[in-house]
């Protein structure tokens, strides 16, 4: 019998971009509500309770109250908000981060898929805490340019309207309330990195529609046993050696131009390391709406499910 799976919150971009993600698959049957009662709570109670899986691709409040709906054990869900990235009881989506992380989605009930800027940060980040190069009062300065698609339907409409101002034609920092500069994804950063410093990060949205590029600049001198750019890459061409959808290029040296819309439609992540012996810049490329979202999401459904990891996804 194939797995029944539902979307909560399908015509969201996280949503959709899951449900085209799936709609080819015959080896499982997605449910849906009639659109007039994708809202409806019954419906959803419903639909929720009877499926093998539920995506949930909500706002954070809304999220949390689809959790309460739940009263089928056998279900379960993988949330792509906010609600539950820190919260007891959920497995952190990124199978990546160790092998340990691989094995708890498989066999978890309740996965919490990683926010985009935090899955390119931690993903620079946590090996180097593992490895012993950073401690947990390291600290870490970082930005991440994204397109637009990342904030939802609102932002896209201002950024695709005719009669847009000239502010969004260029890159736009933001997050920056001087008061504590608490981006939402920085708990989950800290959290999953083992940090009890908090990171200094400055995301940055620009006028493309998808794609990511996260960078973490280092002092060499800062960093334990004081190692050369090529040391970290090789460190962490050895941590993700054997992965799939996250590569460890090889040391470079000289710098050039990153795109930041270099994975975009795939699932792919890479992390190219540049510098020297004094400093080290690590920028991670990826799809913010892939890795960073939908393709994380169904890269965890495999798992969870029993497919093989990579099924549907490139």
């Amino acid at each position: 019998m194939k797995p029944r799976v539902y979307i909560d919150g399908k015509e969201g971009t996280t949503g959709l971009q899951i449900y085209q993600r799936l709609g080819s698959r015959d080896d499982i049957e997605l449910i849906t509500a009639p659109d007039e009662l994708r809202k409806d709570t019954p419906t959803r109670k419903s639909l929720i309770n009877s499926a093998d899986l539920v995506f949930l691709c909500l706002p954070d409040a809304a999220a949390k109250e689809a959790v309460s709906l739940i009263e089928n054990p056998e279900v379960k869900v993988i949330d792509a908000s906010t609600a539950h990235r820190t919260a007891l009881g959920w497995v952190y989506g990124f199978p990546e981060l160790c092998p340990e992380n691989r094995a708890a989605i498989k066999g978890a009930a309740r996965v919490a898929n990683p926010g985009c800027h935090a899955t390119g940060f931690i993903s620079a980040v946590a090996p180097l805490v593992k490895g012993g190069f950073l401690d947990k009062q390291s600290p870490i300065t970082g930005y991440s340019i994204t397109g637009y698609s990342g904030g939802g339907k609102q932002m896209i409409g201002d950024y695709t309207a005719q009669d847009r101002p000239p502010e969004l034609k260029s890159p736009r920092i933001y997050g920056t309330n001087l008061t504590n500069l608490n981006h939402k994804h920085v708990p989950e950063m800290m959290a999953v990195c083992g940090l009890t410093k908090k990171p200094l990060f400055s995301p940055v949205v620009a006028d493309y529609y998808c794609g990511m590029a996260t960078a973490i600049l280092l002092h060499n001198d800062m960093l334990k046993s004081c190692p050369t750019a090529e040391d970290i890459r090789d460190f962490l061409g050895a941590y993700y050696q054997g992965e799939h959808f996250v590569k460890v290029p090889p040391f470079a040296g000289a710098g050039r131009y990153l795109n930041s819309n270099a994975h975009v439609g795939t699932n792919r992540l890479e992390l190219l390391v540049y510098g020297d012996a004094e400093q080290t810049i690590i920028t991670v490329r990826f799809d913010n709406l892939g890795k960073g979202a939908s393709g994380a999401a169904v890269q965890n459904m495999n798992l969870m499910l029993g497919f093989d990891e990579t099924e549907g996804l490139v």
